[in-house]
């Protein structure tokens, strides 16, 4: 499993009873996890807690606030910067688990000592976007939701990065794929983050296992000559890495090069072990 020890603003601090107890800067919080299927006893740290989410059984949920001590905050990972801030779908802003997939792809862009143009999807508020930025890259960032690409660019003034070469897109992704294979355009690098399920803006169902398929085969079809990678990420517990790894191999995998995967994670402090938090493939050259 693959995973980073150089958060300093974030700790994952227990897991237990379907929650994660999480450290974000000074502020605690619980939220549901359901990776989480053991119930080990909690301990103190688990009296701490600043805000915990809690689920509905009719869908959704609502956070329960204790002391929070502002509704919005910054924390950092290196050089960058990001706004956090508890939202409606339990969310925060922001996925750490990720900051091992900023690295790997900063450190490919770094180490190719050329111009990299890179194509972030489901951008969301741009862990990805500004990493491959703040490593050299122009970077093209596109997501559905005008909230989340503004968040992203706000994101990327709290990270000194508001002056990078970065297109901001509001844009269905699929379709954005089709617009760019027509007008010939290409990347070095291309990351894909999809969510699990969904709805589209006129009420069509979004299911990342009916979809990826095609998503991998569009995607592929931007990789430049010259590309360094093509990273896939889910969090959908039903597609394990291997077969992510396999979608890549019969799509990206024609032109050559690599493919490799695993499941990517988050060490709990409390326990010294990792907990899983989704599956990585990438395709590299």
């Amino acid at each position: 499993m693959r995973y980073t020890k150089d958060w300093s603003d974030f700790a994952l601090l227990d897991a237990s009873g379907g929650e994660k107890l999480e450290r974000w800067g000074e502020v605690i919080l619980a939220r549901p996890d359901p990776q989480v299927i053991w119930n080990t006893p909690k301990g103190p740290a688990w009296e701490r807690v600043n805000a915990r989410y809690h689920r509905s059984p009719s869908g959704g949920g609502s956070w329960e606030i204790r002391s929070l001590p502002r509704p919005e905050w910054v924390i950092g990972y290196r050089t960058l910067r990001f706004s956090i801030r508890p939202t409606g779908f339990k969310h925060t802003g922001l996925f750490p688990e990720q900051a091992v997939n900023w690295d790997y792809m900063a450190g490919r862009i770094r180490e190719a000592g050329r111009p990299v143009s890179v194509l972030n999807l489901f951008a969301y508020t741009g862990g990805a976007t500004l990493a491959c930025a703040a490593a050299g890259a122009s970077v093209v960032h596109v997501d559905a939701a005008k909230g989340m690409v503004q968040w992203a660019r706000d994101n990327a003034k709290l990270s000194g990065l508001a002056g990078a070469p970065v297109r901001w897109i509001v844009d269905d992704c699929r379709k954005f794929l089709e617009r760019e294979i027509r007008r010939g355009n290409r990347y070095q690098g291309i990351v894909m983050d999809p969510p699990s399920y969904g709805r589209g803006p006129g009420g069509e169902v979004w299911k990342l296992e009916e979809s990826v398929y095609d998503l991998c085969c569009l995607a592929s079809q931007l990789l430049a000559p010259d590309a360094l990678f093509l990273l896939l990420n889910s969090y959908t517990t039903g597609l394990s890495a291997a077969v992510m790894e396999y979608l890549l191999a019969v799509t990206a995998g024609r032109r050559g090069g690599r493919t490799s995967s695993s499941e990517i994670g988050l060490p709990v402090e409390g326990t010294g072990l990792i907990l899983p938090q989704g599956s990585t493939a990438i395709w590299e050259r």
